[in-house]
């Protein structure tokens, strides 16, 4: 039986390297994903992932079990993420990341998919850094709203207003290529 979550941070906080690796490789493609869809560049995700991981590391002694150690985790790589882009301001890439897409058998469906991704996409890259990581964490990492609030230590309240506002901004900036179906829902 797989030792739980809670199992290995304890033992990687006595120093059990091996339980951390456990960890990274348990969290490392959801990591990847949230830092993805903040920065728009498979590379500086990349690199804000391993440094996410990194700062886990070295402060893995600070955590303590008062909220889950994916949203510990999430938070360190949400600021990992949003360091690296206000030193590098990298024009970003919004290349298809194929590990990130599955494959389809109709080449036609599966460029409308990738033009209707990569104007998320860009949308969602145009929202203020704050605003998106509520989005990001919502929408691709899977939290919950009380989670974002604990992994962003900001008011419950504050999530759901900015989780708000960046769903009317998506929808106003994606109306034009929408079905009539998907901006009535």
């Amino acid at each position: 039986m797989a030792p739980s979550e809670v199992e290995l941070v304890q033992q990687a906080q006595r120093g059990d390297r091996s339980a951390f690796a456990e960890l990274v490789r348990r969290y490392h493609l959801g990591v990847i994903g949230v830092v993805y869809r903040l920065c728009g560049d498979p590379y500086l995700a990349e690199d804000a992932a391993q440094e996410a991981f990194v700062r886990a590391w070295l402060n893995l002694n600070t955590y303590r079990p008062l909220m889950p150690w994916r949203n510990w985790l999430y938070r360190i790589a949400v600021n990992a993420a949003l360091d690296m882009l206000r030193r590098e301001r990298p024009t970003l890439a919004l290349d298809d990341d194929s590990s990130l897409h599955g494959d389809s058998p109709d080449p036609h469906a599966a460029l409308e998919q990738k033009e209707r991704e990569d104007l998320v996409r860009k949308a969602i890259l145009t929202l203020p850094s704050a605003t998106r990581a509520v989005l990001v964490l919502r929408e691709y990492g899977g939290l919950s709203y009380r989670e974002i609030a604990e992994a962003l230590d900001i008011p419950l309240g504050t999530v759901m207003s900015r989780l708000n506002a960046a769903r009317q901004h998506l929808r106003e900036q994606l109306t034009p290529w929408l079905t009539p179906q998907e901006v009535n829902s």
